[in-house]
């Protein structure tokens, strides 16, 4: 589990692509305080285990889903990254609960600034606007932001400059794919009524029943 709070960026410095899948290299420093071989790192908001460590760097292998649903393969060698280490028990909940799986993708059609604010348009399925709600969560690239305004194909985020400047959202431009994360608590809410209707005994009232009983 993650909370969208980015503790550095990396370089993606290495990619051997197979047919569907690939490994990765990360460079980075950070983020290897205290990490394991087998523990989770969020690149870019996906969750991803560590295979191998260096000193200043470290290695992931990435599935054929992860491939098709992120960002990964259109990023650029050299390319900079956000990154998360998963939450210790005793840390703080800056953000929200990002679980690093990712949902799919958006493609950003708009950058403008307000002030101290920079706002990010975003156009993406309507399967994923379905979880997007007004001043709810979501996670792009991995970092925890408020969504600001929703529509029928896109929504809008306001980043402030901490987080500009902090993240790989600097170097994105207008045209540039980021992976987005729906916040995981709707998605649950939304399986747990479904399956609460589907439970829901049928009515044996009928308009036989009522007459025979003689209401009709």
């Amino acid at each position: 589990m993650f909370t969208g709070i980015i503790e550095e960026t990396g370089i993606l410095s290495e990619r051997k692509q197979g047919v569907l899948s690939a490994q990765i290299r990360i460079c980075c420093r950070k983020v290897l305080q205290g990490t394991k071989i087998g523990d989770s790192i969020a690149v870019n908001g996906i969750c991803l285990t560590v295979t191998s460590l260096a000193s200043d760097s470290f290695t992931a292998d990435v599935m054929a889903e992860t491939m098709r649903r992120s960002s990964l393969s259109e990023t650029a060698m050299q390319g900079v990254v956000n990154l998360e280490r998963a939450m210790a028990a005793d840390g703080r909940f800056g953000g929200h609960m990002v679980s690093g799986h990712i949902d799919g993708t958006g493609k950003i059609t708009a950058i403008c600034r307000e002030e101290n604010a920079v706002w990010y348009t975003l156009q993406t399925e309507e399967r994923l606007l379905h979880y997007i709600v007004e001043k709810g969560s979501v996670a792009l690239d991995g970092i925890s932001l408020t969504v600001a305004n929703v529509g029928s194909q896109e929504f809008q985020v306001s980043v402030i400059p901490h987080t500009q400047r902090e993240t790989a959202l600097s170097q994105k431009t207008v045209g540039s794919i980021v992976n987005i994360e729906c916040d995981v608590v709707g998605k649950y809410v939304e399986k747990f009524l479904l399956e609460k209707k589907e439970e829901k005994p049928k009515s044996r009232v009928s308009e036989s029943f009522l007459t025979e009983h003689g209401f009709l």
